[in-house]
């Protein structure tokens, strides 16, 4: 695929991507690609990631119900990150239970939780 031949993947052939809400914006996580995840993002139309820890493809929702179905595929300048605009069903992204990821916002010198959890995650995995 010609394509993914412009990409620039790390040592580990694994690529940053960042997901971000097709219709508000809102950056919902970071994970990683590589050749193989990506692949089959861009054919089904739904996030797959690499999963690092485990060594193995990550169909995002596969546990949770929580997929992703990708909208629009951007590439940085340098080749070198993947942005996807992606519909999030279920409202949840992170493993946490709350809708982005990043909800901690440093205030002064410390951590500060800025969303609530939507769901337990003991729900949600069991």
């Amino acid at each position: 695929m010609l394509a993914l031949e412009q990409i620039i993947f790390n040592d580990d052939g694994l690529i940053p991507v960042i997901s971000q809400d097709f219709k508000t914006n809102e950056v919902l996580m970071l994970a990683w690609m590589n050749k193989e995840s990506l692949s089959l993002t861009i054919k089904n139309k739904q996030a797959v990631y690499y999963s690092r820890s485990r060594k193995k493809l990550w169909y995002k929702g596969e546990e949770s119900g929580h997929s992703q179905i990708l909208k629009e595929i951007y590439m940085d300048c340098d080749n070198d990150v993947i942005l996807l605009k992606v519909e999030q069903i279920g409202g949840i992204a992170c493993h946490t239970g709350r809708r982005s990821c990043f909800f901690q916002k440093l205030d002064g010198h410390k951590w500060k939780n800025t969303s609530e959890i939507i769901k337990n995650p003991e729900d949600i995995y069991g």
